[in-house]
Parts: C-alpha cells; structure tokens; sequence
C-alpha cells in the first residue's frame, strides 16, 4: 500500500497558488505544517487568503527561510506538477475535495471507513483470487 498526496487545485489561481506554495515549503521539509496551516487560514474561494503575499506570510509563521521560499514560489517551479497532478485527479474522475484513488478507482467526498473498506476488500480479492 502507498500513500499518496495530489494536489487538485481547481478554484482558481488561489487554490494553485497555494499548492504550489506548499511544495516550496516541502523543499524545506515543511509540507505538512503548510497544509495544516493553509486548511486553518481558509476563507472562501478567491476572496485574498492565499493570495501570493498572504502565501510568503504563511512562511514566515513557520519559521521558512523566506529568501528561499519566496524564490521558489515567484518561480512558478511547481506549477507543471500541480497542474498535471490536477489533471491526473480529472482523468480518473475526480471533481472535488476530498477526493481519494484507491487502483484507479475514485471514491468522492468525506466517505466512511467502510466505504475505503469494501473497495480495498474487493482490490485484494482481484489480486488474491
């Protein structure tokens, strides 16, 4: 089993920018303390919260070596992973957050754990027959 993170940034140029930012930040090991404060600073789509400036500030709350950081994210260095992670998430049928893959198949919205579980259920007896 692996676990893994994709970004699907699909409310405009915020929520890519925020993405983006937290790839940055994860060049300094610090991609879950980003995303736990991005979730905590949400304010609506598009209204200014993840705005660039607000992005860098997020940053500096954490500690970030800003230069770096600031470099990173006025690069756009991670804007063509973020835009084909996105793209990825569309091709399987994703169309909101949360949103989990699980061999392919997507399971949308905050589901129970029987629902992960009845797919993994039916995944492992494909591959143990």
């Amino acid at each position: 089993m692996r676990f893994g993170y994709w970004h699907f940034a699909f409310l405009g140029s915020e929520s890519f920018w925020a993405a983006e930012a937290s790839e940055c930040a994860a060049e300094q090991d610090a991609f879950w303390g980003y995303h736990d404060l991005i979730f905590e600073r949400q304010a609506g789509e598009n209204q200014g919260a993840f705005n660039k400036e607000n992005l860098k500030q997020f940053a500096v709350e954490l500690g970030l070596d800003t230069q770096a950081f600031n470099d990173c994210l006025d690069s756009g260095k991670f804007s063509t992973q973020v835009q084909t992670e996105t793209n990825n998430a569309r091709s399987l049928g994703v169309t909101s957050t949360p949103a989990f893959v699980i061999n392919g198949q997507a399971i949308l919205g905050a589901q129970p754990f029987e629902a992960f579980e009845q797919v993994i259920e039916q995944e492992l007896a494909k591959a143990n027959p």
